[in-house]
């Protein structure tokens, strides 16, 4: 035998060793069929099950992110939802390169023609205009599109005098978009300062994640804040924060349990009791309304 060559056991016990290994981790970076892996808990949960739970997880209660159409269709009574058309803008007003690229692609994704919807519902019989945020389209970032939607449908239930709902779900402003991007947070302040002179009545439910210009605009700007339990909120992210500040940052920073317990979240609102929590909401604001 050659004096060079490995011992043959520490050969035959290295060619069954390391493949195990590797299947090993296959294994556990493959999911099972059928089965999701809950980031919160870690635990395997059954697809069909988180469907029946609107997404959320039995064990441990983490909230798994949701489309806009989900999320209206989970909560708005059956056949209250009427789509309102869409505002015309620019789609790509700084001729950035490769921007039409991507937003085809992301309409092919989601389904969806821009990151926000904009419809009337009822909820629990109480009739409201709704703004839904959808994260997996460009994060949910508000371009000139998106803030012209929100701008919008604030002006439209002004005009209809009926309360206004807006579901966040944001990265923050579109880079692709600029200046123009970060002028919508102004644009759609002023149209919710003018609702607000009204008697409109604004409610603000904060998903994951609810970050940058959007959070520093219409989405802090509720009457009433809600927010989901475990989303991220906040204007610059917790790392960029503690990579700015040099220091460590408490224990569930910029979560929404922790913004609900330093005031700027009024109430953490589980998916499940969403839609009756916003039912009681229109209904004890209704009798008093909108003044004529």
């Amino acid at each position: 035998m050659n004096q060079h060559s490995p011992h043959p056991k520490m050969t035959l016990f290295s060619m069954l060793r390391l493949p195990t290994q590797k299947a090993r981790k296959e294994s556990s970076e493959k999911e099972i069929p059928g089965y999701t892996t809950c980031p919160g808990c870690k635990k395997e949960i059954l697809r069909a099950h988180l469907s029946d739970r609107q997404m959320v997880c039995p064990q441990c209660g983490h909230h798994f992110p949701i489309s806009a159409r989900e999320r209206l269709n989970m909560l708005a009574d059956a056949g209250s939802l009427q789509l309102l058309n869409l505002p015309a803008c620019p789609e790509n007003p700084l001729d950035f390169p490769g921007y039409p690229e991507k937003l085809e692609e992301n309409r092919q994704k989601t389904g969806m023609p821009e990151a926000a919807l904009f419809k009337c519902a009822q909820f629990h019989g109480q009739p409201a205009v709704v703004v839904v945020l959808d994260s997996r389209f460009f994060m949910g970032s508000m371009g000139v599109q998106v803030g012209e939607i929100v701008t919008s449908a604030v002006e439209y239930a002004l005009e209809q005098q009926l309360p206004l709902i807006i579901f966040s779900a944001s990265g923050g402003a579109r880079m692709q978009e600029g200046i123009l991007s970060l002028m919508q947070m102004a644009k759609t302040s002023a149209a919710l300062a003018r609702f607000a002179k009204e008697g409109g009545l604004y409610l603000s439910y904060l998903t994951h994640p609810t970050t940058g210009g959007v959070s520093a605009s219409f989405a802090g700007l509720g009457d009433i804040t809600l927010a989901e339990p475990g989303a991220l909120i906040g204007f610059a992210g917790p790392r960029v924060i503690e990579q700015t500040i040099r220091q460590k940052l408490p224990e569930g920073f910029q979560r929404a349990e922790f913004q609900e317990e330093h005031g700027f979240v009024d109430r953490i609102v589980p998916r499940g009791e969403m839609k009756s929590t916003l039912g009681f909401l229109l209904l004890i604001h209704q009798k008093g309304g909108m003044p004529a």
